[in-house]
């Protein structure tokens, strides 16, 4: 009896032999899922970590966020023939200038308006129970016990007060690091790029390089889009309210800023605070017409600004956006939302980079080895090994 090797059919073969019997689409889809699978871990493990360390990962977060915005300013300040140091620490100390007297404008704008919030409120609330009971079919008491019982679901879940003392302590420390951090990658954050690229193969050191500048060009592009797509949006709702009179329109304003920076979600869930504020301290007609400047607002940002300010190099389709900020909120809650939409734009320019990269290295070897455009086509595996070289000759 012949070895199973030896049979016709090819069971018992190795495994490469195997492999090679199967269709091809059948083996793409095996190798397809097989990447996908081991990418989906290594995305779920590096989830799990951050969530772990959220601390420190929101604190990791926030200082690339701000180097990559006041990178521009320290540079500025360096070629004023400022030192490092010194430019790293005017930078710092102006941002937080500028946080202190925004806090402080907001707090003296609106500390008078509470004290009336309040009354406008109850009055507000009182004119929406009367429309909802008149235009629903529920009664008066199953309202009642229906806001009881959100009531009490909302008090249960509030902390107590030592673990409100802890998130405290943690927030400004966590703050601190911020600070400390964002100093020390002002001031030497490109000697450290350097060391990183001399631990580098030196024949993929000018890709690394290619790549690391595109995804940091992309994150301070994104990061200074974002804002400035964010305040637009602050602004124009803003005038908005000031205009329909609705109470603490300056940080109904602040929220819609800071909602700007989650794409799609961020946007909508600043606009129903303010509509229903809106509802709440004048009723339903200041309400719609606060719900139709938001509309307006965000149609002109989303249609007109938003391709003009970010521009192609950190445009993303809308449902990679959405589903980018899905996951991102699914493993990381508020603050995985925040930081999905960039860490994605960044990873595809630099992959985008690496592959262009790669195939101009591959065409340039592919020329070189057959300048006059005839005769026989070069070797794919030369070509292939050419381009691993990354010197990009």
């Amino acid at each position: 009896m012949g070895n199973a090797a030896d049979r016709p059919d090819g069971y018992g073969g190795r495994p490469g032999q195997l492999l090679d019997r199967l269709p091809w689409l059948v083996r793409w889809a095996v190798l397809a899922s097989l990447c996908l699978l081991v990418l989906t871990a290594g995305a779920y493990v590096l989830a799990q970590i951050a969530t772990r360390l959220a601390p420190l990962s929101i604190a990791l977060a926030a200082t690339l966020f701000l180097t990559a915005l006041l990178d521009p300013v320290a540079s500025r300040l360096r070629r004023y023939r400022f030192p490092p140091a010194l430019a790293a620490l005017a930078t710092v100390l102006l941002l937080l200038g500028l946080l202190g007297g925004a806090v402080l404008l907001i707090w003296r704008l609106t500390a008078d308006q509470f004290s009336d919030l309040s009354k406008q409120l109850d009055q507000g609330l009182e004119r929406t129970r009367e429309f909802v009971t008149g235009a629903l079919p529920i009664s008066q008491q199953q309202l009642d016990r229906l806001t009881q019982q959100a009531v009490g679901g909302v008090q249960k879940a509030a902390p107590d007060p030592l673990s409100g003392a802890a998130t405290v302590a943690e927030a400004l420390g966590g703050l601190l690091l911020v600070l400390v951090l964002l100093f020390f990658l002002l001031k030497d954050g490109r000697p450290m790029w350097r060391w990183v690229l001399d631990r580098v193969a030196g024949r993929h050191r000018a890709r690394t390089a290619a790549a690391g500048r595109a995804g940091w060009r992309t994150l301070g592009a994104y990061t200074r889009g974002t804002m400035m797509i964010a305040a637009i949006d602050a602004i124009g709702i803003g005038i908005a309210l000031v205009v329909l009179r609705v109470p603490l329109a300056l940080p109904l304003a602040v929220i819609t800023f800071l909602g700007g920076f989650v794409p799609i979600i961020g946007a909508t869930v600043a606009g129903g605070v303010a509509v229903l504020v809106a509802l709440a301290a004048k009723g339903p007609t200041t309400a719609l017409l606060v719900l139709a400047a938001v509309i307006a607002v965000q149609q002109t940002e989303g249609n007109l600004l938003e391709p003009l300010i970010m521009k192609r190099q950190v445009r993303l389709h809308p449902v990679v956006v959405l589903l980018a900020v899905t996951a991102g909120t699914l493993l990381g809650g508020i603050v995985g939302a925040f930081v999905s939409v960039p860490i994605t734009a960044v990873l595809y320019r630099t992959i985008d980079t690496i592959a262009a990269d790669r195939l101009a290295t591959s065409q340039g070897a592919a020329a070189d080895r057959d300048p006059a455009g005839g005769g026989d086509r070069a070797d794919p595996a030369a070509a292939d090994g050419e381009g691993r070289d990354g010197s990009g000759h």
